[in-house]
């Protein structure tokens, strides 16, 4: 699996997440306005965000992660997101701005970044933007993004409930709320590939899926 490790779109720069950008994102990933919507998840000190990158840093061994977003008029880091895989076997999308940054579009500039690699890299698995509910910016994009509301689906990462904003057909993947894990007809990674993408870390799901 190969795909694209730095990426320039119209106004974005992006390159893979590695822990050296620690300092840069965690006051993305601190601020309480952005995590309004899931703030238990908020990062509340910089070892989080340091595991974080770390982690976003050795997923792309695997091929494919998340990129450290520059805007390139300014050249500051104003976001972090792309595309990893999901413990499903499918691709998490996902896009996470600056609060000063909002309302420039770049969360859909990022995501159909990500979009665009996670097809290139294996075009046969979904692409999966797990939405909370009750975020209806980041709801929106995902519409404009093109993605259909799935409904309500068990994310498998963390074991919470959420809306499933997918490219394609997600229930072979992916359980539906209240329903048992579908088959295994789907062919999601197998446990020792699971474990080398860190998707067992208890850690590493609220951190990577919600959006």
């Amino acid at each position: 699996m190969t795909s694209p490790r730095q990426v320039i779109t119209e106004r974005l720069d992006l390159r893979p997440t590695a822990e050296a950008d620690t300092d840069e994102l965690y006051p993305i990933m601190s601020d309480p306005e952005g995590w309004w919507f899931d703030p238990i998840n908020r990062h509340d000190e910089p070892e989080r965000t340091r595991r974080f990158a770390a982690r976003a840093e050795e997923r792309w061994e695997e091929g494919l992660s998340y990129w450290t977003v520059r805007e390139r008029a300014s050249g500051r880091v104003v976001g972090v997101g792309g595309a990893q895989r999901h413990a499903s076997g499918s691709w998490n999308l996902s896009y996470r701005i600056a609060t000063d940054a909002w309302g420039r579009g770049y969360a859909t500039e990022l995501a159909r970044a990500g979009i665009a690699a996670a097809r290139a890299a294996d075009p046969d698995v979904p692409v999966i933007a797990w939405v909370v509910a009750h975020n209806e910016p980041s709801r929106r994009v995902a519409q404009r993004l093109g993605l259909t509301d799935r409904g309500p689906h068990l994310d498998e990462n963390d074991g919470q409930i959420r809306l499933a904003y997918a490219d394609k057909p997600i229930d072979d993947w992916v359980a539906t709320a209240g329903a048992s894990r579908p088959s295994e007809a789907a062919s999601p990674p197998a446990a020792s590939q699971t474990q080398s993408l860190g998707l067992t870390d208890p850690e590493t799901a609220p951190e990577a899926t919600r959006n």
